[in-house]
């Protein structure tokens, strides 16, 4: 049920049309059919091998929390949901229509009047997030509203001005940090609120001299960023799809230039910027612009050639397009522990990580059925994480039981899907120089009987290695067979065929 879940999931996307300026693609990238002269392109080499992206490419899961003022609305006001005509969870300052409440933009702006989160607790969330398993930490530090969660000295629209007053990036980033856990901090640089920011692209003097008012800020608010939290590993990038920030691209590159020297080993994703044609992720020659491919939000890619060997993640909703507070969940499809273990063992299976979204509500408690998801994903996680953290494409023959990963000679076989008479039948190239010739169960540890089956079929170029399942081994979750993998032992026998 998860793969068909998951195979739904991927032709909906191919098929639902770009329905807004931001989407992002869903399929494969186009190649270029002509180089261009290109002066504002990649900044940043491709596979960083350095040790602060190797831990990003060993990160198997991760953890986002959406946070901010429209956590109290809870996608919802005076009645009316998202379903009833109101904007997204995070995007309900822009609601409009007949349903908007009078003087809704006013009442939102002041709502920061009413922020006081008395149940928030840094170390709770940081505790929970590595009993998940996470290995780092995207965390909204300003969203589309533009209020930052922060103190920041260059807007009054701040943390220290509600009645909480507190620092909440320093302690969401000092109690992540102190679990272990990295963190990367989201930032938008789209502010509805902000006199000084427009959509469309600058044309006039005094439009000019107003956006380059709003980029200077931004490029205050990133560096002040940086210098508060040193332990940041790197930024998520958002709301970069006006005509004006593209038409920025000249500062832009300046600023990702400054960014990465003054936090060397700052990791980027690709949406920050564009180059000078307007092409944003990938430059106009097809390459990528920033450290790691970053259009995988609510997508899966289809298979790796998509990728074509580049570094990516996933990020992922609970809730069809959940990512702040969202108070009702009913009537909605809300995915599963094993919906979401299916698109974490198939992200690392394609060399990716997998991301989780948790919304907390405007008191700092996360939803309950995301206290629970993150329960049964971390004692998941204790038994199989050895299949995903470090994990990589295994280069193996696509399966109907589950998904191949591969580390160093272990080689994962992560099952969702039970064969009936317990024989796991793996498929082999005959000119493979590996080949299964030892298995356990993650599970226990119980090794498992290890034979080689030779169907004999004509014109077939896939030998067979079944293992064999013990009908006492049950258990209510997808599983994890290890292999140790080495040159086959023998060729099979050439036998006489009949002449046809």
């Amino acid at each position: 049920m998860n793969r068909l879940l998951r195979k739904s999931l991927l032709v909906t996307a191919l098929l639902v049309a770009t329905a807004t300026v931001h989407a992002q693609w869903t399929g494969p990238k186009a190649k270029s059919t002509e180089l261009k002269e290109i002066k504002y392109g990649p900044l940043s080499p491709p596979n960083r091998d350095d040790e602060a992206m190797v831990a990003f490419r060993n990160y198997g899961l991760g953890q986002f929390i959406h946070w901010g003022l429209y956590a109290i609305p809870g996608n919802e006001w005076e009645g009316v949901s998202a379903r009833g005509g109101a904007a997204a969870s995070e995007w309900i300052r822009a609601w409009r229509g007949p349903d908007t409440p009078k003087d809704w933009v006013k009442t939102y702006d002041n709502l920061y009047k009413q922020f006081n989160p008395k149940d928030f607790d840094a170390k709770r969330w940081a505790k929970q997030a590595k009993e998940m398993g996470a290995k780092y930490l995207i965390f909204t530090t300003k969203h589309h509203d533009g209020f930052a969660m922060w103190p920041t000295q260059y807007s009054d629209y701040n943390i220290s001005k509600s009645p909480y007053k507190k620092d909440i990036v320093k302690e969401v980033v000092d109690a992540y940090t102190a679990e272990g856990i990295d963190v990367y901090l989201y930032f938008s640089v789209m502010e509805w609120n902000n006199p000084d920011y427009m959509g469309k692209e600058p044309k006039t003097a005094a439009e000019k001299k107003k956006f380059d008012r709003f980029l200077n800020y931004t490029r205050n608010q990133l560096l002040e960023l940086m210098t508060h939290y040193p332990q940041m590993k790197g930024f998520w990038f958002d709301g970069t799809w006006d005509q004006s920030w593209i038409k920025s691209y000249d500062f832009t590159y300046k600023l990702e230039q400054e960014l990465r020297e003054k936090h060397p080993g700052l990791i980027i994703g690709s949406r920050f910027r564009n180059d000078e044609y307007g092409k944003r992720h990938f430059d106009s020659n097809g390459q990528m612009l920033g450290d790691y491919e970053q259009g995988w939000e609510r997508k899966l890619p289809g298979d790796i050639t998509w990728l074509e060997g580049r570094d990516w993640d996933c990020v992922m909703t609970i809730p069809p397009n959940g990512w702040g507070y969202m108070k009702d969940w009913s009537g909605i499809y809300t995915k599963t522990t094993d919906d979401l273990l299916d698109m974490l063992v198939y992200s690392a299976s394609l060399s990716g990580n997998f991301v989780l979204n948790f919304g907390p509500d405007g008191q700092g408690n996360m939803h309950p059925e995301e206290d629970r998801l993150a329960k049964e994903i971390g004692d998941w996680m204790k038994v199989n994480g050895e299949a995903i953290y470090g994990a990589r494409h295994a280069g193996m023959t696509n399966s109907k039981l589950g998904y191949f990963t591969k580390k160093e000679d272990n080689l994962y076989l992560t099952i969702f899907n039970r064969p009936i008479n317990n024989i796991v039948r793996i498929s082999v190239p005959k000119t493979a120089t590996e080949v299964p010739v030892t298995a356990t169960l993650l599970a226990n540890g119980q090794v498992l009987e290890v034979k080689h089956a030779d169907l004999g079929i004509d014109l077939d170029k896939n030998t067979y290695y079944d293992i064999v399942v013990p009908h006492t081994f049950q258990t209510d979750r997808a599983f994890v067979i290890k292999m140790k993998v080495d040159s086959p032992k023998g060729k099979a026998e050439k036998l006489m065929d009949a002449k046809m």
